[in-house]
């Protein structure tokens, strides 16, 4: 399996393309003015406790409140009040929590308003972006994830992940943790740490305590609310958290992303340093060269087709998101009709999953699959279903299929749904929209006799669709154009751009203004 990560840098965003096989799965922006991601550090002030939430909002600067939930503030809290509060004022100088004396836990079933009070300075991490009207999500259970491991201030404690299966492998990593573990600090441990050895993991280990003591510094001369650590960049973030031997690229067009990159990788596996790419061309732009731009188009849409004329139906309420199967115009080759449903539902299960990814739909989503009556099919559809989503990072729970055919999901939602638009305005109803290409060959041709009388060489970029119906057949339309004017007109499809665009250059390659 080929597993690529495409990045594409632009004025005033990063964007990243995970591919598999050469197929889009997951998507993701990084903007300059997003202040409040996932695993952000805030030190922030309680602006009220709220005894019927058995909550409080917290102002961290944004422009509505954050929301602290009495059972996110950690059974540590008073112990990180006390240290916050001796730092700040400059009388603790020791940031390693070895000698600092922990306070008595809160109870878990107590009240908020009996552990903090308005005005009060408290340390708080994003663990759910600002949604919709909605503030950020916060908790004070601090937590700083590395590639091996997350290192939990003020705790004691040391996990192992889940999905490591064997009990060998989850005693070893037990106890080579408990051998390197600093004292005040509780340990989870990463499955991609899996079969690594001690080194490995105290490296990572020393990294986020470098990164614990940095932050610490800043704490006596930072305003409140002000942010004191910041997640990795997005780029590194995201090598963290998907990175392992599988990759085999990672392509960037930009030469200060691709130094950072290497960087990075040279840390964590440098052995996998090789497989960093700088893409240099500039004929073609970096996702129209791995065929992103395209599928970004036929992914984004109410109506995704699948293979063998199927296809998904894709809704969105506040509450929920409903899923829609439908066999479509597909030839019946199966036997009988339960296979074809099972068929269907196969091809369906691996599109959703992929979907779900793609554009980081969370909360309940409901599938509507084909109905089947046999038990044994609806569990292989289950099964199936699992498999496909068990490479998601998103915490999420599926269940069996009801009765009626329906499968219901639950996957964690930490950051707004990537939400692309891809129908386009309609110029023949300036109130409408369309789907379908409209074809503007007699501007084009217009300008091309306008162009050519001026231009030795003349370039056309267009959408692709509008590209193939100049070129495609006998005589196409760029053959006209080159009879009556003698003059070659070399045609760019180009995928990012919309029914209606369309640019022209020179033989330098400068764009040539209207």
């Amino acid at each position: 399996m080929n597993k690529e990560l495409i990045i594409r840098s632009g004025s005033d965003a990063v964007d990243f393309a995970l591919l598999k096989d050469g197929k889009l799965v997951e998507l993701h922006k990084e903007e300059e003015k997003s202040n409040f991601q996932v695993g952000d550090i805030f030190i922030a002030k309680i602006r009220k406790p709220v005894a019927g939430l058995n909550a409080a909002f917290v102002n961290v600067g944004f422009e509505k409140d954050a929301f602290l939930h009495y059972h996110d503030l950690g059974p540590n809290l008073t112990s990180q009040l006390k240290f916050i509060k001796l730092v700040s004022t400059g009388k603790l100088k020791d940031f390693s929590l070895k000698n600092f004396p922990f306070e008595k836990e809160i109870d878990k079933d107590g009240q908020i308003t009996d552990v903090i009070s308005a005005n009060q300075s408290i340390l708080v991490q994003v663990v759910k972006e600002p949604i919709s009207t909605k503030g950020p999500r916060i908790s004070s259970e601090l937590s700083l994830a590395g590639r091996f491991i997350v290192l939990v201030p003020f705790s004691e404690r040391v996990s192992i992940s889940q999905k490591i299966e064997t009990k060998e492998e989850k005693e070893r990593l037990k106890r080579l943790v408990q051998s390197i573990r600093p004292k005040g600090f509780g340990v989870i441990v990463r499955t991609v740490a899996e079969g690594k050895k001690v080194a490995e993991l105290d490296k990572d280990l020393q990294n986020l305590l470098s990164r614990w003591t940095a932050m610490c510094k800043k704490l006596p001369t930072a305003h409140h609310p002000s942010k004191v650590l910041g997640e990795l960049n997005r780029a590194s973030s995201i090598l963290r958290d998907v990175f392992n031997d599988t990759f085999t690229g990672i392509h960037i067009d930009d030469e200060e992303l691709y130094q950072q990159t290497k960087d990075y990788l040279e840390e964590i596996a440098p052995s996998k340093q090789s497989i960093v790419k700088f893409y240099q061309s500039k004929d073609t732009p970096i996702f129209e060269k791995y065929s992103i731009e395209r599928q970004i188009k036929t992914s984004f849409g109410k109506t995704v087709s699948m293979s063998k004329g199927a296809y998904l139906i894709i809704e969105h309420t506040e509450a929920l998101h409903v899923i829609d199967v439908n066999s479509g115009n597909r030839s019946n080759k199966a036997s009988n009709q339960e296979e074809t449903a099972l068929e269907v539902n196969l091809i369906a299960a691996a599109e959703i999953a992929r979907q779900l990814r793609l554009r980081d739909m969370g909360g309940i989503i409901v599938v509507d699959f084909i109905d089947m009556s046999n038990p044994e099919n609806r569990k292989v559809l289950y099964d199936f279903l699992r498999e496909e989503m068990s490479d998601d990072k998103a915490k999420h729970k599926i269940l069996p299929p009801s009765k009626f055919g329906l499968v219901q999901i639950t996957r964690q939602r930490v950051r707004p749904e990537v939400n692309i638009k891809t129908r386009e305005e309609d110029p023949n109803n300036e109130n409408g929209e369309i789907e379908a290409p409209i074809l503007i060959v007699d501007k084009i041709s217009s300008d091309v006799e306008r162009l050519l009388k001026s231009h030795k060489k003349l370039v056309l970029n267009a959408h692709p669709f509008v590209a193939a119906y100049i070129t495609k057949g006998f005589p196409s339309l760029r053959s006209k154009w080159f009879f009556e004017h003698k003059k070659w007109v070399k045609i760019i499809p180009r995928d990012a751009y919309t029914f209606l665009e369309y640019h022209f250059y020179d033989k330098n390659g400068n764009k040539i203004k209207d």
